[in-house]
Parts: structure tokens; sequence; C-alpha cells
């Protein structure tokens, strides 16, 4: 200090301080004359005493007028110093990048000029300080006060003129620097970081893109700053990145892939397009590096596949189809269980055109990488079971086609079918909106006659018998009218000729006797009209309900589609056909007389010419009856005392009818029993006579539609499928 007394004269350092600018910029010029003969002389250490009396009882003064002219005074110094300033920095550059965080913005403002003063004197010995300079800039670049912003965006402008001549600066101790600083919020930060992210790029010796990945995801995060200059900024440093990333041959993808799954999920549409962008081109460029990501990235695309914006839209269906397209081995760490499981998680998205690409994926990896995903079934069986009751009709037939996949295997159609019908058991809504759709897919998907044997035994043994006749009902609808099902109806035409026919037949029979009328109808496809005519009159009182009169309606209704039309032609041969004329007389004396349904077989049945009766030899009956059929096709009699169950109990073509009769009444004697247990609880209701129901039953059948299904039970659920 005493060294530093000696050299300075006292009227200098009283300057130094003076509260007036002039005076304290002629005093620092005499500091600086000072500086420079102890330079020239060699006295370094009297040079050192008066850069620590500057520091210490200037900058670091209570007095603002002290610390504005010790600031001044140790830029004097360093220009005093000129080329031997480099070995006193250590002592010059703390005490200046302290004063910027100086509480007074006149202070801040002076250190900016030395610091501006001192660099232009040493340039790239100025470089060691880099990082603490960085960051005192960072800051002062959202001064408050606007002359101190001023005052650093000119200092930064020449400290990135001595980066960039510089051999000496270190881009991997400033990248953590920059990565911490990434995360600010301040525009005037943000425009800050981004200069220098754009200049150190452009520096051929500095390899920003191998550091990308560590100040990636700030970039991004700029796209959606309120400032359109900001977002401008961002996005231009990004492309020149991205078109850096297209003519380099060495990429480190994989980190930056995880930043851009992330940004592809962010409520900004501007980012959102950038992110979705950016993995676009990494599926084409990144090749085998991605194939560890492919499943983050898959959860990246799909969402985007539904985005409000259809630039997003576009781009998304785009890297969803390249991606699909590469062929990975599960042997390259392509994980198909991750794939699985964002497939499966996206089946959720309330996005149709998501979900859909979805099922796209878990068909691709079934077709590719079956025995993989068949060790995952378990984990998405159930959601896949879900999505058939997807309110899109598109969705429902795609997760059919994945089913129908998995089921190739016997034991997954055995599971298939049983969870459907279980599904369809507990979700009524399911069954009544989706099961005709389901079943038709089903049988052009697995061939429909297996699907009709394996529904069959699975009801055959129902032990809730509501369902079983509802889930029967159904099924019969769809067997008599879907065009998927046209083979199944031309096998069990020839069910008293063809073995195939007739085991079709018995194998449906055991469950179709859950209900009448779809026995009955069964009996009407088969051709087997002696059995049909049995069943209708084996039908007690109870049978003949509401709900049996409404299928009924249907029936009659579906005899006059071209479906049967076969069945009205054979009218004309009464001759061959008796038990035909007596089962459908059978069912119209079944009818109120004031249904629109026993008007339409009533008139059906009259249209038959007389003529087609004249050459049939009759005897007339002891009932009165006018025709007394002798001769059947199948070599049956009639008797003249009206037997009709002679040589019944014989099998025709291995079809033993009066076992099949037994099986039919005693299914129908358990849904007796099974109706009582259930009324037993409403016997104190007041009955309504049955005079009164049957005054009712026309009116309501006469306005049935028969595209609407009939009405449900108290106790279940959705009564006949709509087709």
């Amino acid at each position: 200090m005493a060294d530093a007394l000696s050299v300075v004269p006292a009227a200098v350092l009283r300057n130094l301080a003076d509260k007036l600018y002039e005076r304290r910029k002629n005093a620092a010029l005499e500091v600086e004359g000072i500086v420079k003969q102890l330079a020239v002389n060699g006295e370094h250490d009297k040079i050192t005493a008066v850069i620590k009396l500057l520091a210490t009882e200037f900058t670091y003064s209570p007095q603002a007028n002290h610390r504005k002219g010790g600031l001044i005074g140790l830029a004097a110094a360093t220009v005093g110093l000129t080329t031997e300033a480099a070995q006193h920095l250590e002592q010059i550059v703390p005490p200046v990048l302290n004063s910027f965080s100086d509480q007074d913005s006149r202070v801040r403002y002076y250190a900016c000029e030395a610091l501006y003063n001192i660099a232009k004197v040493v340039r790239g010995d100025f470089i060691i300080f880099f990082n603490q300079i960085f960051d005192a800039l960072c800051k002062l670049s959202a001064d408050s006060d606007a002359n101190v912003q001023s005052a650093a965006h000119l200092l930064d402008r020449l400290v990135k003129d001595i980066v960039t001549e510089s051999d000496q600066f270190s881009i991997e101790e400033f990248i953590p620097l920059l990565r911490e600083r990434m995360n600010v919020l301040n525009p005037y930060v943000r425009q800050f970081l981004v200069g220098w992210i754009t200049v150190l790029d452009s520096v051929p010796d500095i390899d920003m893109l191998g550091f990308l990945p560590d100040f990636l995801d700030g970039l991004f995060n700029m796209l959606s700053d309120s400032s359109h200059e900001i977002r401008q900024q961002a996005d231009s440093a990004l492309s020149e990145f991205l078109q850096e990333i297209k003519n380099s041959p060495s990429v480190d993808y994989g980190r930056m892939a995880e930043i851009l799954v992330q940004r592809a999920g962010s409520p900004d549409e501007f980012t959102r397009l950038t992110a979705i962008t950016w993995i676009n081109e990494f599926v084409k460029l990144g090749g085998d590096q991605l194939v560890p990501y492919y499943a983050d990235i898959l959860g990246a695309i799909l969402p985007c596949i539904s985005d409000k914006e259809e630039k997003i839209r576009v781009v998304a269906r785009e890297t969803n189809e390249e991606l699909r397209a590469i062929k990975a081995d599960p042997s390259e760490a392509f994980d198909v269980g991750a794939i699985l499981s964002i497939a499966r998680r996206q089946l959720s998205s309330e996005w149709e055109a998501t979900r859909i690409e979805a099922l796209h994926w878990i068909s691709t990896l079934l077709n590719r990488h079956r025995t993989e995903v068949l060790t995952f079934l378990n984990d998405i069986f159930d959601t896949l079971l879900k999505a058939l009751s997807d309110r899109s009709d598109e969705v429902v037939l795609l997760v059919l086609d994945v089913h129908a996949c998995i089921a190739k295997d016997p034991q997954h159609f055995r599971q298939l079918v049983v969870f459907l019908v279980r599904n369809f058991q507990i979700d009524n809504s399911l069954l009544e909106k989706r099961g005709a759709l389901i079943i038709r897919r089903l049988c052009v998907l697995l061939n429909a006659e297996r699907v009709y044997r394996e529904l069959s035994t699975i009801l055959e043994g129902e032990c809730d018998l509501d369902f079983a006749s509802i889930m029967v009902q159904a099924l019969n609808l769809i067997l008599l009218t879907s065009s998927e099902l046209s083979e199944i109806r031309d096998l069990l035409k020839q069910s008293l000729v063809n073995p195939a026919g007739k085991d079709l037949y018995i194998a449906l029979y055991a469950s179709w006797c859950h209900s009448p009328m779809a026995i009955i109808s069964l009996c009407f496809i088969a051709q087997t009209y002696q059995h049909a005519s049995v069943v209708i009159q084996s039908l007690l009182e109870e049978d003949i309900n509401p709900k049996f009169l409404v299928q009924l309606d249907k029936l009659i209704r579906l005899l006059e589609t071209p479906i049967f039309a076969y069945l009205r032609l054979q009218l004309l041969e009464p001759g061959r056909y008796i038990w035909l004329f007596k089962a459908l007389y059978g069912l119209l004396m079944l009818l109120p007389q004031q249904s629109a349904a026993f008007k339409i077989l009533k008139t059906r049945l009259k249209v038959v010419p007389s003529h087609s009766f004249n050459d049939l030899p009759s005897k007339r009956m002891p009932s009165g009856d006018p025709y007394q059929f002798h001769h059947m096709s199948d070599g049956s009699q009639i008797t003249e005392d009206g037997d009709l169950t002679k040589d019944y109990e014989s099998s025709h073509n291995g079809i033993n009818f009066a076992a099949r009769l037994q099986q039919f009444q005693q299914m129908q004697h358990l849904h007796q029993m099974h109706f009582k247990a259930q009324a037993k609880p409403h016997n104190k209701s007041i009955p309504v006579p049955k005079e009164a129901q049957i005054e009712e039953e026309p009116s309501r059948l006469q306005s049935i539609d028969l595209n609407v299904p009939p009405p449900r039970s108290s106790k279940r659920g959705p009564g006949m499928l709509q087709l």
C-alpha cells in the first residue's frame, strides 16, 4: 500500500473519487501514465501495489464515486500495461466482474465500460475468464437500466469477436454453464443465449452440433415464447442445426430423440410442429441408432396423428409410415413389449385416428413378430376386448382383425370366443350396439361355421338362462339375415341329405334350444319341417308369452325376405312339403288375429294356387279336414286317425328327432322353472288378466319394426341385435 501511495500522488487519488466524471477521467489518465512508466522500468511490484490499491480502496469501497473511480482506474492501468497486462489480469478482472452486481446502475455501467476497455487491450488472454464474463453478461442483458443494457450489448459484441478469433476457447467448459442458463425465462436473456449459440455454431473449429443435446431442450422451450422475435431466432437456430444434422456423418440421435419426444407433446402448436418435423427427419436418418427409442417415438407420433393442426397431422402420419416401414429385429434392441405398451395405451385415446393407428401397429407386430407378441398377450388382451365397445365402427373392425390374427391358434380362438361371450354378458350395450357387427366380422375372418359352432358349445352350458336366450336370439337373427353367413345357411339346407349339414344342425340345435323361436327358425332353414311342426305343437301356455310373439312377428316378416324365397316356392308343392304347411298353419294359430304378422302369413298361405292340391289323393279325416295327405316325400305316412308321430322316432340321415325334441323340452323346462323362480318375489303384485294381455298384444305387434330389436325383460339386457 505504501509503495502505491508513494507512486500515485494523493491529488490523483482524491480526484479519482470525485463526484465529477471529468475529474475522475483526468485522474485515470494520470494513473495510465504512471503505470506505463512503471512497466517501462520493469517495476511490476509497484504496478501490483497500484492495482491492489485501486481494487481494495476504490472498487470495494462503500462510496459509489470511489467504486466508479476504481473501475476507471483499473481500465486505465490495463491500457498503460498494454502487452504486459496479461500477467496482471488475475488482479484486474475479478473486481470489475464483482461490480456487475452493484446496486448502483451507474457503477454497473462503468463496470461494462471498464471491462470493454480491458478486453480491447488483452484480447485472447481474456478467454480464461470467459465463463465468469458470460455469466455476468447474461445477467446484465436483463438489467433494469437501459444504459446498462446498452453498455452490456457493446461489451457482448466485443467478447464474441474475441471468442471467434481465439484458439483458446474451451467449448467443453462452457457447455455446462450454457445448459444451466437455457432454463431462464427472461426474454432478454433468451435473446442473449440464442445469439451466443448462433455465433459459436458459426465458428468452424467449435463443434456445437456435438453438444446439441445439452441445449436442444432449451431452444425448443423458446419456440413458445411470447416474443415473436425470440421464437423466430430460436426457430432459425434449430433449422440451421437440423441442416447440419442432415449433412453430418455422425450424430447422437438417441439423446436428442428423448428431448423431441417430450416436446412433441407440448401444448404449444409451433413447438409440436417443429418437434414432429425433427422426429420425421430422425426416423429417416437415424437408422439403427433409433431402434431403442422406437417406442418413445411412437408414443409421440400417435397423439400427433389426431392433432387439430393439419400440418402436424400430415407430418405425423408420414413419420408413422416411415417408422412402420423399418423392419427392426428384437435381437437388435427392438423392444416389442414397449411398442405394444404404447399401442395399448393409445387405444384409450379420445381421438379415433390415434386409436386406429395404434391397432395398425399391433397388427403389424403380430404379422412380423407373432411369437414375441403372444408372450405379451395377457398385457393387451383385456384392452383389446374393451376396444370392441368403441364408438367407432372402423376401430371395432380393426380390433376384430387383430383378434382374428391372434385367434389363428386354437387355444387363442377358444379364449377369444369365451371372453367375447362373457363381455356380451357383462356389457349389455356391447351386445346390443356392436354384437351384430362383431359376430359378422368374426365370421368373415375366422370361418363362420367355426365361430358359430364354438358359440353354440359355450351357450349350451350357459348357466345364465336369460342371457343364453337373448344371445341365441341374437345369433339366430344374424344367421337368418347376414350375407356373411350365406354358406352356413346353404349347408343347413342340406341337413337331411348331407352329413356336414347334419353335424352343423345338431351342433347348433343344442344351444338354439334356449329359444323356441330360434329352434323353429333353424328347422325352417334346415327344411326339417316335420320337426318344426312337432316343436310348435309341443309349446306350452307358458312358452307363448309377449316376448315369444314379438320374435314370431320378426320371423313371419323374415319369411317374406329373399332368404326364404325357397321356402315360399315350396308352398307350390304341398304334396312334398305338407309338414311345411302344418308348421306355418301352426304359427298362424299362435298369432293374435288382429296382428300384422297374422295378416301377412294368412295372405301368403291364401295365395297358394288351389290347383296345387287337385292332383293329391285325399281322404276326409275324422276331424273334418278336407286334406289328408297319404304320401310324404320322406316316406312317412299320416294315418286315417290322424296319428302324426308314427315313424317320428326313427332317425333321418342320422338325426334322431325324438331325442332332439326331448332335448328342446328339457331346456324349455329349465327356462320355465327359472321364470317361476324369478316371479316368486312378485306374487303380491296385482295380476293382469290374460284377456287384457291378449287384447293388448295385436296392437303392439302391428307396430313392430323388423329393424328394431324386441324390448328387453326387466332382468336382462339388450334383446335382439340391431343389424
